[in-house]
């Protein structure tokens, strides 16, 4: 039976007492709000669907990402990058909303905006991913009785896979850009630049992934102990699939592993967010080497020349490279770790002109 009370500051309580149950209650700014909610809540329990939401209404999505990135995303293989997307819903104006009040259309003029700010579909998805896990989280580990509405709505579309491999001389100038070079700089056209990377890694850390085809997170998670120099082997025991395994080493790789300084226990001391920041500088560098490069010829710089290149091309760049040496799937599938052939298929990207001098 609901009671109804009328507070000191003029706001009236709802109160609802049932035998064996605590008492219900919530404050509203007029009685016919604080009548509403009570036959709401009688309903409901009448047909044993209810259930407590005061918590749902009184945390925020900003308290749940926090409480989610210091208890559950150090537990995951790809912290790194899921530390970086939480922090990113952090400073949205989205987690300022109490979780009773997410609901589909929110979530939705979220997506719009992100998408109309730039934001790929593939990001968004991941996203999107992200806070429906969240949410789940929430309601099944913590009790947290709310809706999901991430599962309500439109995904945006994901973009055809990417069929992107180096260009003919992009290799050189990557090269050249990822060397450890002291900070030094160079003039042209008037202004400065750095040759080479501040992170000495990040060039045997780039040949490596092309002799390989490891995955960035991979080789950063890679371990000494791991490595057997004598099998030229390297054994993974965190993959994206969850799964081991063995990685074979060329003779390039095996050099590659035999000149790196063993002052720790992984073999590519830095983190997947530095590679990726890293990354992003020494294409630009390379771009502005390339295009220096042009200016001292007198020939104009091609516009797709070390564009739009991302780090997980070079497993792209290294599985194509690595089908001409195994042209077996299974056997180029142990390699890379495919577990479904039609995946592998997305990466493996023959040149039009290399099949064609095949044929004769």
């Amino acid at each position: 039976m609901a009671t109804f009370a009328k507070r000191p500051n003029g706001r009236w309580q709802a109160k609802i007492r049932r035998l064996g149950r605590p008492s219900i209650s919530k404050t509203f700014r007029t009685k016919s709000d604080a009548v509403a909610w009570a036959h709401v809540q009688e309903s409901e329990l009448e047909r044993g669907v209810w259930r407590d939401r005061s918590v749902a209404e009184r945390t925020t999505l900003h308290q749940l990402l926090e409480q989610y990135l210091r208890e559950i995303v150090p537990q995951k293989r790809g912290a790194d990058s899921e530390t970086s997307r939480v922090k990113t819903l952090l400073r949205d104006p989205i987690a300022a909303y109490g979780l009773a009040n997410l609901s589909a259309p929110v979530v939705a003029k979220w997506r719009d905006g992100r998408l109309g700010a730039g934001a790929a579909g593939s990001t968004v998805n991941r996203e999107l991913n992200l806070l429906s896990a969240v949410m789940n989280w929430a309601r099944r580990d913590l009790g947290i009785a709310f809706e999901n509405p991430v599962a309500d709505i439109r995904r945006p579309p994901q973009p055809n896979s990417r069929d992107r491999r180096l260009m003919e001389g992009e290799l050189r100038f990557l090269d050249e850009a990822t060397r450890d070079r002291d900070g030094k700089a160079v003039l042209s056209s008037g202004k400065r630049y750095r040759i080479g990377a501040r992170n000495s890694i990040m060039n045997p850390l780039f040949h490596f992934a092309l002799e390989t085809a490891m995955r960035q997170g991979e080789i950063v998670l890679l371990r000494w102990e791991n490595v057997d120099l004598q099998k030229r082997t390297a054994k993974l025991d965190m993959t994206k699939n969850g799964e081991r395994r063995t990685v074979p080493l060329s003779s390039a790789a095996l050099a590659i592993l035999q000149e790196l300084p063993r002052t720790e226990d992984r073999a590519f001391p830095v983190s997947s967010e530095a590679v990726k920041r890293s990354w992003i500088r020494s294409v630009v560098r390379a771009r502005t080497i390339y295009e220096a490069d042009c200016v001292a010829n007198g020939v104009e710089a091609d516009r797709r020349f070390l564009r739009d290149l991302h780090f997980h091309d070079l497993r792209h760049e290294a599985i194509s490279r690595l089908a001409e040496k195994l042209p077996n799937l299974i056997e180029l599938s142990a390699v890379t770790g495919h577990k479904d052939l039609r995946m592998l298929k997305r990466y493996y990207h023959p040149r039009p002109e290399d099949l064609a001098r095949k044929l004769g």
